[in-house]
């Protein structure tokens, strides 16, 4: 696959941009191709790149315990819950806080079948934001936006789990 055989207009992150200043954004890219088994992105290291997937199938997982944790009670060492499965029909990205800071990542994401990847990192990223920042403002806009998405989620999962470890609490203190 090369860069002429993607749909750029149909990936979300640069539907806002116009078609003259593609050309820019398309060159901080490159494409990335993986085989099944690989882990593109693994939970707890450093990165400092972003990946959109145009072409195949990844499982995202995170990790159950924090690091370091065991229990015995767990018949696994470090047991993983899968967070999603995605192909490429709505061109996920993954990635995308490591070009805002220099954390650890938050999740796995591993290739299930051959896979590839627009590829871009902070350098190339800030690059674009400096010399281009009326197309720079518009995909970080996009950005910001998903990633409140996904606050605004984990927000309302943690109040959900919380409620459940009260009410699993509160039914273990009243049991005889």
């Amino acid at each position: 696959m090369n860069k002429g055989d993607i749909k750029w207009e149909d990936i979300s992150l640069f539907q806002d941009i116009p078609a003259a200043a593609m050309d820019r954004v398309k060159a901080i890219f490159e494409i990335r191709t993986l085989e099944p088994g690989v882990n593109l992105i693994t939970e707890g290291e450093e990165g400092d790149e972003m990946f959109i997937l145009i072409e195949g199938r990844v499982r995202i997982s995170k990790s159950m315990l924090i690091e370091g944790m065991n229990l015995p009670i767990l018949e696994v060492d470090n047991p993983r819950k899968v967070l999603a499965t995605l192909d490429e029909s709505e061109f996920p990205l993954f990635g995308e806080i490591a070009l805002m800071d220099r954390d650890t990542r938050s999740a796995t994401v591993q290739v299930l079948a051959q896979s590839s990847f627009l590829v871009t990192n902070r350098l190339r990223f800030y690059d674009l934001l400096e010399h281009e920042p009326a197309i720079g403002v518009k995909i970080f806009k996009k950005l910001a936006s998903r990633m409140a998405s996904t606050i605004r989620k984990n927000n309302s999962e943690l109040v959900k789990l919380s409620t459940a470890l009260a009410l699993a609490l509160s039914r273990y203190k009243a049991a005889p």
